[in-house]
């Protein structure tokens, strides 16, 4: 006789870190946002903490701990940057909302999937900051070059899906 479970796929497929993974991972890659364009300019079109809050919150498919993640991750990197504190905050909460909504949803297992899925937020993230900065702060001499931030969501992408596949290595399901 077959049993059928009425579990939810994201009940099913929920991915955990140990503590040592979930705090150095995010600290590791905000360090290295705020170093490594100081040593090499051109690498301030990666986006790393943002890669970090993608991989943790499709992962875990929680939207609750996507937003404290992507929160968390993002006013450590107001803190550390120029940025007036909380704008990286609002948005990479709301990506990482979105991100787990998202990874409840679908197969994010498929490096296809994640790829453009980091491609996508990418772009929402920079018409996140463009919207905070314009509207809520009232920055009016901030501009987007959209060309450049179709780069920026090329290059975070290229180097977004290695850091996933490495990532992976050091989650367990519960």
């Amino acid at each position: 006789m077959v049993t059928r479970s009425y579990m939810s796929r994201r009940e099913v497929e929920q991915q955990s870190f140990s503590l040592t993974v979930a705090l150095l991972v995010p600290l590791g890659a905000i360090l290295l946002q705020v170093l490594l364009p100081k040593a090499m300019p051109r690498l301030a079109i990666l986006d790393l903490p943002l890669i970090v809050t993608l991989f943790f919150a499709i992962s875990r498919r929680n939207p609750i701990a996507g937003t404290i993640t992507g929160g968390t991750i993002g006013l450590l990197q107001d803190v550390l940057t120029s940025q007036p504190i909380g704008v990286n905050g609002m948005a990479k909460s709301l990506i990482g909302y979105a991100a787990a909504s998202l990874g409840s949803r679908i197969d994010v297992e498929n490096t296809g999937t994640r790829a453009v899925l980091t491609f996508g937020f990418s772009l929402v993230q920079s018409v996140l900051l463009f919207l905070i900065e314009r509207r809520l702060l009232g920055i009016r001499v901030f501009h987007v070059l959209w060309l450049h931030e179709l780069l920026r969501a090329m290059v975070n992408t290229v180097v977004g899906v290695p850091i996933y596949l490495l990532l992976d290595r050091f989650k367990y399901q519960e």
